[in-house]
C-alpha cells in the first residue's frame, strides 16, 4: 500500500524506520501529544515498528519526506470508535496521526490526512471517519479542521501513558455518500 501526495509518500512500515520513528519518538513534545509514552530506547522503536508491520488488520502508514527519505511520522486508521454514536450500519475508521517535531508548521500533516481521506472515500467507500485531538494540543486541532472535520462531541480518553485525557471527536460524512440526516449526529 502507497499513497502520494506533493511532498511524501506514505507507505508500509519496514523495519529499518524505526531509526527515524526513534529519533522523532524519543522527544517529549512528540509521543505524548498522541497519548503514548516517550520511547525510551532504539529498540523500543523497532518493537513498535514491527507491531505496525505484523498488525495486517488496520492501516499504518510511515510518512517518508520525497526530499530525503527520511520517515518523519505516520498516520494510521484504527476500528470505528464505538463512543462516536454514529449508527451501526455506517462504516467507518478512526484516523490518528504523529508528526516529527522537526516538521511541524510546514503544513504536511494535513497533506497526508488528505491523501487518505480520498483514498478511504474513493476507494474503499467508508461513509464517515472520525479523528480527535485532546484538548492541550491546539497543533493536532488545526489539522482536523484544516482536514474539513466537524466538531461530533467531548471525549475523554485512557492512553497508553495510563492518563484520562480530557479531548473532542470531530466526524467527516463522505461527500460521494449520501447519509440520511437523521443517521448524522448532530453537528455543530
Amino acid at each position: 500500500m502507497q499513497l502520494e501526495t506533493k511532498r511524501m509518500w506514505l507507505r508500509s512500515w519496514r523495519e529499518a524506520d524505526y531509526q527515524d520513528m526513534y529519533e522523532y519518538a524519543k522527544d517529549p513534545r512528540v509521543g505524548p501529544q498522541a497519548g503514548w509514552p516517550v520511547h525510551d530506547s532504539a529498540e523500543e522503536s523497532r518493537e513498535t515498528v514491527r507491531s505496525f508491520m505484523q498488525e495486517k488488520k488496520d492501516l499504518v502508514l510511515a510518512l517518508e519526506l520525497k526530499e530525503n527519505g527520511k520517515v518523519i511520522g505516520s498516520l494510521g486508521l484504527e476500528p470505528r470508535d464505538e463512543d462516536a454514536g454514529l449508527p451501526e450500519e455506517l462504516q467507518g475508521r478512526e484516523i490518528g496521526y504523529v508528526l516529527s517535531r522537526d516538521y511541524w508548521g510546514r503544513g504536511l500533516m494535513p497533506e497526508a490526512v488528505k491523501a487518505v481521506i480520498d483514498y478511504c472515500f474513493q476507494e474503499l467507500s467508508f461513509d464517515y471517519l472520525t479523528c480527535g485531538h485532546f484538548d492541550r494540543n491546539d497543533r493536532s486541532r488545526r489539522v482536523v479542521e484544516k482536514s474539513g472535520f466537524r466538531f461530533l462531541k467531548n471525549v475523554v480518553t485512557p492512553t497508553a501513558r495510563g492518563v484520562d485525557e480530557p479531548g473532542k471527536m470531530y466526524v467527516l460524512y463522505n461527500p460521494m455518500k449520501p447519509i440520511d440526516k437523521e443517521k448524522q449526529p448532530c453537528l455543530n
